[in-house]
């Protein structure tokens, strides 16, 4: 074991990560036998098979999980130290990968490009996900920083409100219930309503919508993309609850109105979230400052024109802060 290289570690974590030599040595640039030949020379070393060929898709052995745990337990000691050295040395580089719930995709990807405008020499990754994909980054500690709504519990986290967020009833302009005021939320289960997939932010908020008011959400269409139930909404399909910053484009545009509903909007906040064990990089650690310092009024900002052609300014104040999940005090890690 004393003369295993980070290499074989890499290219076996490699074959395990696309379940097969071909799909490594296409991600890594390498030849096929190339491949096997590093995790030959690794599974010499160790004395046991760590990879099962027999079935179609490779799999590790039980040896073969324990090198896996090795091996990412190595990329992150090494990371670690290259953030340790690059603190030394003051924010003139380093890399930093950020994760944006898909709803926030409208703000983030701008903000993102904002922080890189100010430090080019930081090398930055963006992936985009929904909350499944979001909490499988968090719990495998492969993104520094995420943007999202609702901060996990199933995974201890440090989560820090940087805008509030609010969430708004939409149908398209000439839509029969755009023209109503002071609509009641008993009036719209009657409409055609789409709404998110369950487990997604967005579609918790609807369910708590609709329950503060003794009535079971039973939406007609259900899609997990909000860029899909926009343009369904702007086809006169239905009516669907949104976040107001998916759709403040097209209300600015005057393409979709947001309804007046008793209760809405509902506004929570964005947060930005780390592993609470997480050692931020200087890069991760000047992300963290630029975005609970200037994302805010920078949000504020991109959706000025929406605000005000919705009227609602003076309506978005987050419900209190006890209320508010994700704070940044303790999270949950239980797995009970």
């Amino acid at each position: 074991m004393r003369h295993v290289t980070r290499r074989q570690l890499r290219v076996f974590a490699a074959v395990v990560a696309e379940q097969g030599f071909s799909g490594a040595a296409r991600v890594l640039h390498l030849t096929q036998p190339a491949v096997s030949l590093q995790v030959k020379e690794l599974e010499r070393a160790c004395g046991l098979p760590l990879l099962d060929r027999g079935a179609r898709k490779v799999r590790p052995t039980e040896a073969g999980r324990e090198m896996l745990r090795a091996a990412q337990g190595v990329e992150r000691e090494i990371k670690a130290a290259e953030d340790a050295i690059a603190a030394l040395k003051g924010l003139r580089g380093g890399t930093l990968t950020v994760a944006v719930i898909s709803t926030a995709q409208y703000i983030g990807p701008r903000l993102i490009a904002e922080f890189a405008q100010r430090h080019p020499a930081v090398q930055l990754k963006l992936a985009v996900c929904n909350r499944a994909e979001m909490l499988r980054h968090l719990d495998d500690d492969d993104i520094d920083i995420a943007i999202m709504g609702r901060p996990p519990d199933e995974v201890e986290t440090a989560a820090e409100p940087f805008a509030p967020h609010p969430h708004v009833m939409v149908a398209a302009s000439g839509h029969p219930l755009a023209r109503r005021r002071a609509l009641a939320v008993r009036d719209l289960p009657r409409e055609s309503i789409i709404a998110r997939e369950p487990g997604s932010g967005t579609r918790m908020l609807a369910d708590t919508l609709f329950a503060r008011h003794h009535l079971a959400f039973a939406p007609t269409l259900v899609m997990s993309s909000n860029e899909a139930i926009k343009q369904a909404v702007l086809a006169g399909m239905a009516v669907s609850f949104l976040s107001f910053h998916t759709v403040g484009a097209e209300v600015a545009a005057g393409a979709l109105k947001v309804l007046d509903v008793e209760g809405l909007p509902m506004v929570r906040r964005w947060y930005v979230v780390h592993r609470r064990d997480k050692r931020l990089s200087p890069a991760g650690e000047a992300f963290r400052r630029f975005m609970l310092e200037e994302a805010g009024a920078f949000v504020e900002r991109l959706v000025a024109p929406a605000m005000r052609a919705a009227r609602l300014r003076h309506r978005l104040l987050p419900e209190p802060a006890a209320k508010a999940p994700g704070s940044a005090q303790r999270r949950s890690g239980s797995r009970t």
